[in-house]
């Protein structure tokens, strides 16, 4: 039996990043990998490749770019779903090879094969080969995978869930996608902008409820405009599939509504992928979703077993779950490098506009009573706004009024998620308006959207409103 400090389970983000961590320090790591593609959720099924298609959705409908050059570039009409995927493919593959000669570099030894629990020390793999691995420590990495409800037919043809759409033969005439979180909204959008007729079913009478919620409702205006129609506070209560593709499949709602669509995603949830891991074996605490309990170094009620990334759920970031992964190192090998996640990260949606915040919501200032006050600047009052063609979007400051103090930001927007890490700057430092009215910026820039937020800001605490 071979013998490790440490084994990963998952080659995804918060495994990749704990088993090169700890293999950087010295210690002797193993990771384990069931599937072909390294990279997990980050790069087979989520992260990268619905990103890919976003920005190929641009490229290929020229949407940003409509009338700006006295010509207008729609390449969409011509497109094949081989073209709509390429880029997908080649930016997967290419992260996979990223991955795999990392973990080389690094000396970490992987395993190809599906891992379960025989005691709290030793896991038994299965692949081309069954072997066993005793670990000082183990580290589950193993992700999440779509919830599938018993009431909807999931066929991967025509009937997808968050994993399956990556694999479509052609492009849906029309799609009903449930479910207006993150990826909801993501595929909802991408696809509209590629000419599909999108229903977007919601149980709630909001989207993206942890959002600020006057950028969530721009949000929405946004889709309308490009023709996604949204139904809220509703359910699906049954999905009939015909039995030839050139018939509509029936959605029927609890509202009493039917629709007649091409395809349809359900994107309502992931589950711990934690199935084979046999975690009841040796006593480690779940809950209902399989997600596994861990305390704040992220370490479960086994001591020696740590978890981190999706399989614990909320937030399920990339970016969050390759820290987490580094914290679960440097608690157990005791590094002092890093001790916990810091108290702000922003949040990237990568919806057509993209979304993005990091801090208070105003929902939450008023929750908190909070005497708080609000600064906005739009896109298309921006002279880089108005070179990009920009007609939308806007930067939203909350800050507190008797200091000044910047308590979230929030982006809706062309590359938002970009633009807002200098927020996350400002607000983990408690800068004032005055500071960002301080700064100076590149001329012309997007960054100015923060300055004029902040003279906003101003301006209404003065009582004197220059813009309505």
């Amino acid at each position: 039996m071979n013998k490790y400090e440490l084994i990963v389970i998952g080659t995804g983000p918060a495994g990749e990043k704990a088993a090169v961590k700890a293999a950087y320090f010295g210690h002797k790591v193993a990771i384990i990998e069931k599937e072909a593609l390294f990279g997990g959720a980050e790069i087979v099924t989520g992260t990268l490749p619905s990103k890919t298609l976003k920005e190929t959705a641009l490229y290929l409908s020229g949407k940003y770019e409509k009338g700006l050059y006295g010509i207008d570039r729609n390449l969409k009409q011509d497109a094949s779903i081989e073209n709509f995927m390429y880029r997908k493919n080649q930016v997967t593959k290419s992260a996979n090879q990223e991955i795999y000669e990392n973990l080389l570099r690094h000396g970490v030894h992987i395993y190809h094969g599906t891992a379960s629990f025989e005691s709290a020390h030793t896991l038994k793999i299965k692949g081309a080969k069954e072997e066993l691995l005793h670990g000082d420590h183990i580290i589950i990495a193993t992700g999440s995978y779509p919830y599938h409800p018993s009431h909807i037919p999931f066929d991967g043809v025509r009937v997808h869930d968050s994993d399956t759409i990556l694999q479509i033969k052609r492009f849906p005439r029309s799609l009903c996608v449930v479910g207006a979180g993150v990826i909801g909204c993501e595929y909802a959008t991408i696809f509209s902008t590629m000419g599909t007729h999108v229903y977007l079913v919601n149980d709630k009478a909001q989207i993206l409820p942890f959002t600020d919620q006057e950028v969530a409702r721009a949000l929405v205006h946004q889709m309308q405009e490009n023709e996604v129609e949204i139904l809220f506070e509703t359910l699906v209560s049954s999905v009939e599939v015909p039995e030839t593709e050139s018939e509509m499949i029936s959605v029927k709602l609890k509202n009493g509504q039917t629709l007649q669509v091409d395809m349809f995603l359900f994107a309502a949830g992931r589950c711990g992928n934690i199935k084979a891991l046999n975690c009841e074996k040796i006593g480690i605490v779940t809950s209902d979703r399989e997600t596994i309990k861990v305390d704040e170094t992220y370490r479960t009620n086994i001591p020696n077993i740590y978890a981190v990334g999706d399989v614990i759920g909320f937030p399920a970031l990339a970016s969050t779950s390759m820290d987490q992964g580094r914290v679960a190192v440097a608690h157990i090998f005791k590094t002092e490098d890093l001790k916990h996640l810091p108290a702000f990260f922003p949040y990237g949606i990568y919806t057509v506009p993209e979304v993005s915040m990091v801090g208070m919501t105003e929902e939450e200032a008023q929750k908190k009573q909070l005497n708080y006050c609000t600064g906005k600047a739009r896109y298309a009052d921006m002279v880089r706004g108005k070179i990009m063609g920009a007609k939308a979007g806007f930067l939203k400051l909350v800050f507190t009024r008797e200091d000044r103090i910047i308590r979230g930001v929030h982006i809706i927007g062309n590359i938002a998620c970009e633009l807002i890490h200098y927020g996350m700057s400002i607000v983990e430092e408690k800068r004032t308006l005055n500071d960002i009215i301080g700064e100076v910026f590149n001329f012309p820039t997007l960054h100015d959207l923060y300055k004029y937020a902040a003279y906003d800001g101003m301006s209404t605490l003065s009582g004197h409103r220059v813009k309505p």
